[in-house]
């Protein structure tokens, strides 16, 4: 019984080398790199066109598209651009859905108030002003992001605007909201930050994290 031994090709040795210097949306990643090989298989044919073998085809074209180290800057721009679309969409969502969630009188949390609360009032008007901007800032990061992918001016400031917008506007609207909940003027306070932590929170965080992967992605 013979075993078949796969060998790896020049090319593929240097997308594997490649894929490891990358991180990021996988997706996008995984379209940056089926990129890569259709290139490096045009090129290989036409090297082998001129005459040379497989191998020393593959060899030539790897050389020719440029080291992991000179190709990799360029990705990793576009892979934060991805991220940074992700986080922008993410925070979209998490605020788009805040008027149904405190929609007064319609859940049993935010029923008419025993007495009113001065503090609470103030804290609901500004959380509604800081939302409705977080949530333009974010639609307008969404569509600068496409913008990103073909301009170079674009793509070299937007994904670290973005990723510090959105951890700026997730601590602010996550602290004035459990602020809301410990002066609500309601008898039910475990239930109002039972709310606060599953439906601002808990998705703020979320938010937070891709909006940090978005800043390691361009640090590094």
């Amino acid at each position: 019984m013979s075993t078949r031994v796969t060998t790896r090709t020049p090319v593929d040795e240097y997308l594997t080398a490649l894929s490891k210097s990358l991180a990021g949306p996988r997706r996008r990643k995984a379209d940056l790199l089926a990129e890569a090989r259709d290139h490096l298989t045009d090129a290989t044919e036409a090297f082998e066109a001129d005459g040379l073998d497989r191998v020393s085809a593959e060899r030539e074209a790897v050389t020719d598209f440029g080291t992991p180290e000179d190709v990799v800057p360029g990705y990793r721009a576009d892979l934060a651009v991805s991220q940074s679309r992700r986080t922008a969409v993410l925070l979209f969502g998490a605020l788009i859905i805040q008027p149904i969630v405190w929609q007064q009188g319609f859940w049993s949390w935010n029923r008419e108030p025993i007495e009113a609360n001065a503090l609470n009032d103030v804290l609901q008007t500004l959380v509604r002003s800081v939302g409705m901007v977080v949530i333009a800032g974010a639609v307008l990061a969404v569509i600068a992001a496409g913008v990103g992918l073909r301009h170079s001016l674009v793509r070299a400031h937007l994904s670290r605007v973005t990723a510090l917008f959105a951890l700026a506007s997730s601590v602010v609207i996550s602290t004035i909201s459990v602020w809301m909940a410990s002066t609500s003027p309601h008898p039910s306070l475990p239930l109002d930050f039972g709310v606060v932590a599953s439906f601002v929170v808990l998705p703020l965080l979320l938010v937070g994290q891709q909006a940090g992967r978005c800043l390691r992605l361009t640090r590094s």
